[in-house]
């Protein structure tokens, strides 16, 4: 950017401050909500829950359905954020 631009872009500075640290947060939340850490942990807590007879067959293959379909959108996801 050359001195008489960046002169006459100086009043947007703030605007692209602010576009900037929106953008941070909004990445900080993407990566948060598509860990694929949590829904692990939650397979084996299922898996836990089974073992110890808290819960049916029904009930724990309901469940890991869902958390196996979370999983796959998470794996879509970041493969598509990589390609």
């Amino acid at each position: 950017m050359g001195l008489i631009t960046g002169l006459l872009t100086l009043p947007l500075a703030p605007v692209r401050g602010v576009a900037w640290v929106v953008g941070q947060v909004a990445d900080a939340a993407e990566r948060q909500y598509y860990d694929p850490a949590p829904v692990e942990e939650a397979l084996k807590s299922l898996e836990q829950e089974l073992i110890a007879g808290r819960i049916s067959q029904e009930e724990f293959d309901r469940r890991e359905d869902d958390l196996l379909d979370e999983l796959d959108e998470i794996h879509r996801f970041w493969a598509q954020k990589q390609a």
